[in-house]
C-alpha cells in the first residue's frame, strides 16, 4: 500500500505526520517508524505524528520518538499538527485536541502557532539544575559558553546517568544580552541534540523565572533552529496559562510504500 505522508518542522524540530483518522498506519510496528525517521534510510526526522480522530475534540495526537516508540507529550509537534489540521481543513484558526498528557488549546494565524501547555506545580532542585514535567521530564542547567558546550557528551551522561533508563530531556541554558535565554536540548528518544523542543524551551522558561533570572512572565527564548515564546501565569508556586508560540511549517509531502 501506499501511504501519504507530509514533512513540517517548528523551529528545526521535524516530523512526519500522517492522516490515520481511517486507522490504516500501524503504529505497533516499532521498527517501521523508526526506519521512516531514519535520516539515512528513511524519511528523516524527530518524530513521527498521527493526526486520529477523537469522539469530543477536534482530533487525536499520537506521538512517536524517532526510536520507534511511543513517546511523551512534544510541544513543537503539538504546534505542528495544529498546523497539519489547519492544512486538512479540520479546524480554523482555533481548536482543542487531545494529547498523551490531556487537553490542549491552541490557535493558528499564518504559520504561527500558540499552543497551552498542560499546568506545571512542581519544580524540583537537583544538583546544579532543576526539574520539572512539562508534558515531558525536563532537566535544565544553567552553562557557561553554550556555544562551545559539547550537549550529546553531557547530555548522555545526565541523560542515563543521573534519571537512569527512563531518562529524561536534558537543557542547557545561557541567558543572552537581550534578557532572554538561549538553549540546546539533548533529548530522549532521539538522543541526540535536536534543534528545538517545545517541551524543553516551556521548561526554561518556568525554570528561569522560579529562580529568578527574570522576571516577565513572556520569556523569549533561542533555540538553535530559531526563536519561540513561552508566556504564563504564576501564583505560589503553581504556573498555569502556559502558551508554547512559534511558526510551524509545512516542507513537503510524498509517499511511501511498505
Amino acid at each position: 500500500m501506499k501511504y501519504t505522508f507530509y514533512k513540517y518542522q517548528g523551529t528545526g524540530n521535524d516530523f512526519v505526520m500522517f492522516d490515520n483518522r481511517k486507522n490504516e498506519f500501524p503504529k505497533d510496528d516499532v521498527s517501521l517508524v523508526a526506519s521512516i525517521c531514519d535520516r539515512k534510510f528513511g524519511v528523516g526526522s524527530d518524530g513521527l505524528i498521527l493526526l486520529e480522530d477523537d469522539e469530543k475534540t477536534d482530533f487525536k495526537m499520537v506521538y512517536f520518538n524517532s526510536d520507534g516508540r511511543e513517546g511523551s507529550m512534544c510541544g513543537n509537534g503539538g504546534r505542528c499538527i495544529v498546523a497539519f489540521a489547519y492544512f486538512l481543513g479540520i479546524i480554523r484558526n482555533k481548536t482543542v485536541f487531545i494529547a498523551v498528557d490531556g487537553l490542549h488549546e491552541a490557535s493558528i494565524e499564518g504559520d504561527v502557532v500558540s499552543l497551552k501547555m498542560t499546568d506545571v506545580q512542581e519544580i524540583s532542585k537537583k544538583q546544579n539544575a532543576l526539574y520539572l514535567n512539562t508534558g515531558s521530564p525536563h532537566h535544565v542547567q544553567l552553562v557557561k559558553e553554550l556555544k562551545s558546550f559539547n550537549v550529546f557528551k553531557e547530555g548522555a551522561r545526565l541523560r542515563y546517568g543521573v534519571y537512569g533508563e527512563k531518562g529524561s530531556n536534558i537543557n542547557f541554558v545561557e541567558q543572552n544580552e537581550s534578557g532572554g535565554f538561549d538553549i540546546r536540548t539533548y533529548e530522549r528518544g532521539v538522543e541526540d541534540e535536536t534543534l528545538s523542543c517545545g517541551t524543553g524551551v516551556t521548561a526554561v522558561a518556568l525554570s528561569m523565572y522560579h529562580m529568578g533570572k527574570t522576571k516577565k512572565k513572556i520569556v523569549p527564548i533561542k533555540a538553535v533552529g530559531g526563536n519561540l515564546e513561552v508566556s504564563f501565569d504564576e501564583q505560589n508556586g503553581l504556573y498555569s496559562n502556559i502558551y508554547l508560540k512559534g511558526e510551524a511549517k509545512q516542507v513537503f509531502k510524498g509517499e511511501l510504500t511498505w
